[in-house]
């Protein structure tokens, strides 16, 4: 849902979690996973940190995830193919 929010561009952690059923501290808790992650990028304006979603992270993961569902199913149709 984080990364969801962020796709309409930054957000303070605040707006992050408004109307979220976790607390702010938890919100800032998978920020920060999602920070080591490098799936978003941090900035500090004032007072207020922005998250952002990271372009490079995003990226590495859905090659990852392509590369990871084509296996996958190539797996599959092998072994459907093998059971005819």
């Amino acid at each position: 849902m984080l990364l969801e929010r962020l796709r309409g561009g930054p957000l303070p952690v605040v707006e992050l979690a408004r109307g979220m059923r976790v607390s702010r501290p938890a919100v800032s808790q998978h920020l920060k996973v999602l920070l080591e992650a490098q799936l978003v990028q941090v900035s500090v304006a004032g007072t207020r940190r922005f998250y952002r979603l990271d372009p490079r992270g995003i990226s590495v993961l859905r090659s990852y995830m392509d590369s990871f569902l084509d296996e996958a199913l190539g797996m599959g149709k092998g072994r459907m193919a093998g059971k005819e």
